[in-house]
């Protein structure tokens, strides 16, 4: 999506702006991330899985969101239901590509619910992959990780400093690819004038404290340039995984919008 381009958010009299930008890091070879910025749609989804199955995943799930642009969701069952199917296809798709086996992906993000002439966001997430929400000077996680060091965090087992550095942080507990398909968590918000969203794969947050991300989404109010520039701090830190992100600029419709 064009930097310059702005779309009407529904009926809500907002203006939605979006960037987005990926990279492979320094230490994997592809790049397994797949990337969702329409007009309604902005999702990650984080592909694993050898022979690059991964990239295989994470780009049906990817197909399969950007899918709701064309055909607006009116309820959380809607999303959830297109990331069912994209589970199904990629089931499908193992059944025919046995070297495929095993593949998943995360996938996280935000639409558009219209209904009624209501409008909404609709926050999703399965897996570790991230969506945080920037407002008033901070930074906070919408999204809650399906990950191993995050049920240690949450029973006490671990304390927050020990994240970074655990021998199971890389373990997802929920992704698409699982038969049966996985639950979708929802979130759903009213949109907001000067808000702004941060979509990512777990390749920004793992080489990046939230802190950083916070104080480089502050710095630019472009959201291609702060996408831009979340990405290569990430690559700078270490870019030790592949890291995806699209943020999303919420503003007030100016007086001639039209």
């Amino acid at each position: 999506m064009s930097v310059a381009e702005r779309r009407s958010l529904g009926n809500t009299g907002l203006l939605v702006r979006s960037g987005a930008a990926t990279h492979v890091g320094r230490v994997r070879d592809h790049n397994e991330d797949s990337m969702v910025a329409g007009s309604r749609v902005f999702a990650v989804a984080d592909g694993m899985g050898g022979h690059a199955a991964g990239e295989v995943a994470s780009r049906i799930v990817a197909d399969a969101l950007a899918e709701l642009d064309e055909r607006p969701p009116a309820r959380p069952e809607d999303v959830a239901g297109a990331l069912h199917e994209a589970n199904q296809r990629m089931l499908d798709s193992q059944a025919s590509h046995p070297e495929q086996g095993g593949m998943g992906t995360t996938a996280t993000g935000m639409t558009l619910l219209e209904d009624g002439g209501r409008s909404d966001w609709l926050v999703f997430n399965v897996g570790d992959s991230r969506v945080y929400r920037f407002t008033d000077g901070r930074l906070v996680p919408v999204t809650r990780d399906h990950s191993e060091v995050q049920t240690l965090l949450d029973s006490g087992v671990i304390a927050p400093h020990e994240v970074a550095h655990h021998p199971l942080r890389n373990v997802v507990t929920r992704s698409l690819g699982s038969d049966p398909a996985p639950e979708v968590d929802v979130w759903v918000m009213p949109p907001t004038a000067g808000e702004r969203f941060v979509v990512c794969s777990d390749g920004l947050n793992g080489e990046l404290e939230d802190r950083d991300i916070q104080r480089l989404v502050a710095e630019h109010d472009d959201p291609q340039v702060a996408a831009e520039q979340l990405v290569a701090a990430a690559v700078d830190a270490g870019g030790h995984d592949n890291v995806s992100v699209v943020v999303v600029a919420v503003d007030d419709a100016p007086a001639d919008a039209g």
